[in-house]
């Protein structure tokens, strides 16, 4: 038997707002009953297919580089224009790696330093593929 991923827990000081920034880059609205200075907030599952991601305030603020992180991968926009949405709102740039050729990824971190990529989207790796 094997598992399934239910939940991606991220350890913050304001749950409510980071679930704010993450709403806006993955597109899924806040749980309702969700409310500022709640001790952890929710983005349920779009129709409840795929994980729950969730915020929880910890006392201690982020030290050191994310051992597991996110990765995203634009649906309806180039890599580098999701970068610049990203940033706009108000993601921060950690490393580029992005090369000459079109291939590569961009690092950047949430509003409270959790680091996550952004590779290229489907359409333009199958435009380098074909």
């Amino acid at each position: 038997m094997t598992s399934s991923i239910h939940n991606v827990s991220f350890d913050c000081a304001d749950p409510y707002a980071l679930a704010g920034f993450w709403a806006e880059v993955l597109g899924r609205p806040r749980h309702p009953e969700d409310q500022p200075g709640d001790p952890e907030a929710v983005l349920p599952a779009p129709d409840g297919v795929g994980p729950t991601v969730y915020f929880q305030r910890v006392p201690e603020p982020k030290t050191v580089k994310n051992r597991v992180h996110i990765c995203l991968q634009p649906t309806d926009r180039t890599r580098d224009a999701e970068v610049e949405r990203l940033l706009g709102l108000g993601a921060t740039q950690v490393a580029d790696h992005r090369r000459p050729d079109g291939t590569g990824w961009v690092v950047l971190a949430d509003p409270e330093g959790n680091e996550f990529c952004v590779g290229r989207s489907a359409a333009e790796r199958a435009a380098a593929a074909g």
